[in-house]
């Protein structure tokens, strides 16, 4: 098949130090034998492209064909430039020159932009090409519930508008998310063809043995304590609240210690908050080829999200999948649907606002033997490697394609 993958976020590794999910996904589409392009932005705080007055610029990176858009810049993800680059990137979409781009047999609209599947579904027509619509984040569930907009805010019934026009007009959803399918029979009124496709990692990023001997934060660690460690954000959707107040009530336990890093709007309240508690020390935020080693120093890892709606259809976060692979115990305050770390029994999700709950977890993982500790973490490890690895992703979601496209033929 020919396949052309657009996400505006798609950045290729030659532009960041992570590549993107999709382009990892093209590359292994065309180890499976099928023709994929990219067609992605130079739009992405996560990436530096070069300067250039060319609007659609083409190169091949790692085997994958590629067309990067210039496309209009912005620096706060919450901000209206930010949506009118979405628009930037859609007008400059249908600017490209098609005799450029093999006809293709399967098209994939990857949100954000969530736009984009306009242009996906001009190219159906055009092609009778199929096309899957692939949802990331499920906008504008995610504006009014975690954004603070109303619902009939005119961007959210845009939105809305053309999330419900995806869903009915693609010939597959695929969501990163495993409960998706509930959302969607939710907007629709009747079931969709949708299959899961979640994030993964790729192997050769996590080849190098990690050890005492590189570790540059071997001199900012305690010795001889039990250290829970948490590497994010630390914002409003972060909700940090609990497992600052249980550093608080832990303070007496001389074998825990706490390590955070990242940053955040909240992460100055907090270090004023616990400036005078001596079992938990700040660092600041650090490069994304760093987590692995503070990941790997820690023993127990924590992470948190709000209590949303939109985790009712479950979750795919990048954290949950590094702190897996750093083979280490895992307690989530988490409410929505669970997964990944009760399939793996790596650990354990807790009430979000539970602060009891919270401190009960760390302390029943704290009097594990170091062991049975070991074989916790181990246990995530050995999951994630099993059922995420990309090349298994990309098998999977081709064999969704072909068999839909089978039956539909």
């Amino acid at each position: 098949m020919n396949i052309l993958c657009i996400s505006k976020y798609a950045s290729p590794p030659n532009y960041s130090k992570m590549p993107a999910r999709l382009f990892i996904l093209a590359k292994e589409f065309i180890k499976l034998g099928h023709k994929t392009t990219l067609i992605t932005s130079d739009s992405n705080h996560f990436a530096i492209f070069p300067d250039t007055n060319i609007i659609h610029n083409f190169e091949i990176v790692g085997e994958v064909p590629l067309c990067w858009i210039k496309t209009k810049k912005y620096t706060k993800t919450a901000s209206l430039n930010r949506i009118l680059s979405w628009f930037d990137f859609e007008r400059k979409l249908f600017k490209l020159d098609l005799k450029k781009i093999d006809k293709p047999d399967v098209v994939i609209v990857s949100s954000l932009s969530i736009f984009t599947i306009i242009y996906g579904y001009f190219l159906k027509k055009k092609y009778n090409s199929f096309l899957v619509f692939e949802i990331r984040d499920i906008w504008p569930l995610t504006m009014t519930e975690e954004g603070g907009f109303s619902k009939w805010h005119p961007l959210v019934l845009l939105i809305g508008f053309i999330e419900k026009f995806g869903y009915k007009n693609s010939d597959l959803v695929v969501g990163t998310m495993p409960k998706l399918d509930l959302h969607i029979k939710n907007i629709l009124g009747y079931e969709k063809a949708f299959h899961c496709s979640p994030l993964g990692f790729n192997p050769d990023s996590y080849t190098e043995e990690l050890g005492d001997n590189n570790n540059p934060f071997d001199n900012l660690f305690p010795k001889n304590k039990i250290i829970v460690g948490y590497a994010g954000s630390m914002g409003i959707t972060n909700e940090l609240e609990p497992f600052i107040e249980t550093i608080k009530l832990l303070q007496d336990n001389i074998n825990i210690h706490f390590m955070l890093v990242g940053s955040g709007d909240l992460r100055v309240k907090f270090e004023k908050e616990l400036e005078n508690y001596s079992n938990v020390l700040f660092l600041p935020r650090i490069a994304q080829d760093e987590v692995k080693y503070f990941l790997e120093k820690c023993d127990i890892l924590y992470l948190s999200t709000k209590d949303s709606n939109v985790w009712e259809y479950g979750q795919s976060m990048n954290k949950v999948v590094e702190y897996m692979l750093a083979s280490k115990p895992i307690i989530a305050s988490y409410t929505g649907y669970p997964s990944m770390i009760n399939e793996s029994n790596c650990g354990q999700f807790v009430k979000t606002s539970k602060i009891e709950d919270l401190k009960k977890a760390i302390l029943e993982i704290v009097n594990l033997s170091i062991e049975d500790r070991n074989k916790l973490g181990g246990n995530g490890k050995k999951w994630i490697h099993e059922n995420r690895q990309y090349s298994k992703l990309a098998q999977e979601y081709i064999y969704k394609i072909i068999e839909l496209r089978n039956k539909n033929a």
